[in-house]
């Protein structure tokens, strides 16, 4: 039997070595998430009618969206949705006449916009929206951090109409991974807001 050389023997006994020597240590990957593709920017009319009671107000909604009656709220008048299923997102919508009670809504406004989510958010910043011409003032409220919602806003014509609304989403708040969708439907609200006329 031959003898292995010396060379040949160098081998086998590094061989061992250079296999663990090329490898690397696991290294966790950073948290990612998905990738989220957004449809164009297209806008459908809402007349005050489409599928939910008669309401006295119209505006532009985006197409990716469907208007229906809150189904949570059987009997109150008023209250419908934009809803968003591809993206679990919906926009609670709430109308009001006003009945000398302008005060009132808008305690309501305040502790439903601002006082229940103030202690889960960063902040809270209020972007004034004002159109003389179309008589429609309100207020868009951005509320940073992980809250329930990120985006609420009011609009009315302080005499005869109020209209309210609030982004939410059927998904654990968390503002990293919603930031880019929150960025898209904000938009959305701010056009509707842009777009709204009284009857």
């Amino acid at each position: 039997m031959k003898s292995p050389k010396r060379s040949e023997f160098l081998l086998i006994l590094m061989l061992p070595v250079f296999m663990t020597a090329c490898s690397k240590a696991p290294v966790p990957k950073p948290r990612g998430y998905f990738r989220i593709d957004f449809p164009e920017k297209k806008y459908a009319r809402f007349d005050g009618q489409n599928g939910v009671q008669d309401m006295p107000c119209s505006f532009d909604y985006p197409v990716y969206g469907i208007i229906s009656p809150s189904g949570e709220r059987n009997g109150n008048e008023g209250w419908f949705n934009i809803d968003f299923p591809a993206y679990r997102a919906r926009i609670y919508l709430t109308y009001r006449y006003i009945h000398n009670d302008f005060a009132s809504l808008m305690e309501q406004t305040y502790r439903l916009n601002v006082k229940n989510h103030i202690a889960k958010a960063d902040a809270i910043n209020e972007q004034a929206i004002t159109n003389n011409d179309r008589q429609v003032y309100g207020m868009l409220y951005d509320l940073a951090g992980n809250t329930a919602t990120s985006v609420q806003f009011y609009a009315t014509d302080s005499t005869r109409h109020y209209l309210r609304g609030s982004l939410y989403f059927s998904a654990e708040p968390n503002s990293d991974s919603l930031a880019p969708v929150i960025k898209f439907f904000r938009e959305d609200i701010v056009h509707l807001m842009e777009t709204l006329d009284w009857k």
